[in-house]
C-alpha cells in the first residue's frame, strides 16, 4: 500500500528567517525541493511543510492570502512521543521567537500545547497516552 504523505503549504514574511526557526526547532531543509522562493521542511518521513513566499505562494491561488496572526486559516497538528517531548519542542519554538496559542490541554490521557510560528501559523503538539488508544 502507498503510505500517503501531507504536504502543508504555508505562506511566509521572511524565508530566511521561517527557514532558521524550523531548522533550530530540530527539522531538516531539502534543498532539492527548496529556492529563494520557497524551503522545504521536512518534518517526518510522510510530512513536509512548504514554506512559501508570499508572492509565489500567491501562484497557487485566487484567494486572499489569510494574514495568520490575525485570522485563523489552519490548525497544524503533531504528534509527540511524550508529554516531556511536548514541552521540549514548544519550549523551543517560544525560545527562538515563536508565541504561545491557546491554553496548555492536560486530560491526563492526552496533553498537549500550542505555539504560533513567526508568521502566525498555529503547531499544536499532542502526547495521547498508548494505553487510551487501545482501550
Amino acid at each position: 500500500m502507498h503510505q500517503q504523505m501531507i504536504f502543508v503549504n504555508l505562506p511566509v514574511n521572511d524565508l530566511d528567517a521561517s527557514k532558521k526557526f524550523f531548522t533550530e526547532l530540530g527539522y531538516t531543509i531539502n534543498p532539492q525541493f527548496s529556492d529563494d522562493n520557497a524551503a522545504s521542511v521536512v518534518i517526518s518521513d510522510t510530512i513536509v511543510a512548504m514554506l512559501l513566499t508570499k508572492p509565489f505562494y500567491a501562484t497557487f491561488t485566487q484567494k486572499e492570502i489569510a494574514d495568520a496572526t490575525k485570522t485563523s486559516e489552519v490548525l497544524i497538528a503533531l504528534s509527540a512521543p511524550s508529554r516531556e517531548k511536548v514541552d521540549e519542542l514548544v519550549d523551543r519554538a517560544l525560545a527562538l521567537g515563536g508565541t504561545t496559542s491557546g491554553r496548555t490541554q492536560d486530560h491526563g490521557f492526552m496533553y498537549g500545547r500550542a505555539f504560533d510560528d513567526l508568521d502566525g501559523h498555529t503547531w499544536e503538539v499532542v502526547w495521547m497516552d498508548p494505553s487510551a488508544i487501545e482501550g
